[in-house]
């Protein structure tokens, strides 16, 4: 099978058609992140790249049998207060995978994407011409990743014909895939790109972004570790902002971060696939991929 895979990141897709047996003859990839490049060049480094999106004649690649591609997603996150769709300049980016589509015909395509507005929704279905297929990716893993996946590749059937059926719930939860410690969440929240560089090294205010606001995930040494911060919190910081927590406590040391192996798991990324980068940037770069189960199962309808 001939890929073509645009807005490649690190080739989860790669990754993802490997593991669902799929033989791929070439492997082209689109993609401008140094860091993404230099991981892809590491685990496969017969990957065809061919740059920025922007600047490719896609009637070069007539003879693709799979477009896939993840185009960026910032104009439709709803954590992104000042939600542009697809008239933002990122998320516009689809239109060129949809260049692609339109140009090169390909047998099999897959499109992913946050799950967004109902009207951003319903026009990229319009378009594509097929029913996304919303699967989270706590299904397979033990993160929370609420997906929206647009293809033409056939599922199983039932009530719904050939659409892609949900995969079959593996019960992962965080606590099984940690290499110590305890968190009191049953699933990991997003792992997001900035995860990887927007850290707070602050111990009370780690605690205070988890707990308070939802936004992270922490982990402790264990359970009671746990239990003194929450007990300290709601003592002594409960409904402060927090600028306004300033005092330490040797109560919440130990606290800490997903690390890089783990944020391969949630993934479900080979486990030192991105031992090339650096914590920071591998983090950063696995939370703008693909949770990996969740393409192969997609993939595996391809050798029905």
């Amino acid at each position: 099978m001939k890929v073509l895979s645009l807005f490649d990141g690190m080739s989860c897709g790669r990754i993802a058609l490997e593991r669902a047996g799929i033989e791929i003859e070439k492997y082209y990839a689109s993609e401008i992140k140094p860091h993404a490049i230099e991981v892809t060049k590491h685990n496969y480094p017969d990957t065809i790249h061919i740059g920025d999106v922007t600047k490719i004649d896609f009637n070069d690649y007539k003879d693709i049998d799979l477009l896939i591609g993840g185009s960026p997603c910032q104009d439709f996150s709803r954590g992104n207060k000042e939600r542009t769709g697809l008239d933002g300049v990122k998320s516009s980016l689809f239109y060129k995978w949809l260049e692609a589509k339109e140009i090169i015909k390909p047998k099999y395509f897959l499109l992913e994407n946050v799950v967004m507005d109902m009207e951003d929704n319903n026009f990229i279905t319009k378009l594509l011409g097929v029913m996304p297929v919303r699967i989270n990716s706590s299904l397979v893993s033990a993160q929370l990743r609420d997906r929206s996946y647009w293809t033409n590749i056939p599922g199983d059937g039932g009530l719904f014909g050939n659409m892609i059926e949900q995969p079959e719930n593996k019960g992962i939860f965080l606590n099984d895939i940690l290499c110590s410690g305890y968190s009191y969440l049953k699933k990991s929240k997003t792992l997001m790109a900035r995860d990887g560089y927007a850290r707070t090294h602050n111990p009370v205010k780690m605690f205070h972004r988890s707990y308070k606001i939802g936004f992270s995930t922490i982990i402790f040494k264990n359970k009671q570790h746990y239990l003194n911060c929450k007990i300290d919190y709601d003592k002594k910081y409960h409904g402060l902002d927090a600028k306004n927590i300033k005092n330490q406590s040797d109560i919440y040391k130990g606290i800490r971060h997903i690390t890089q192996t783990e944020a391969e798991r949630l993934q479900t990324v080979p486990e030192g696939y991105t031992k090339i980068l650096k914590e920071n940037d591998a983090i950063n770069l696995l939370g703008d991929g693909w949770t990996v189960d969740v393409i192969a199962h997609i993939f595996k309808g391809i050798s029905h």
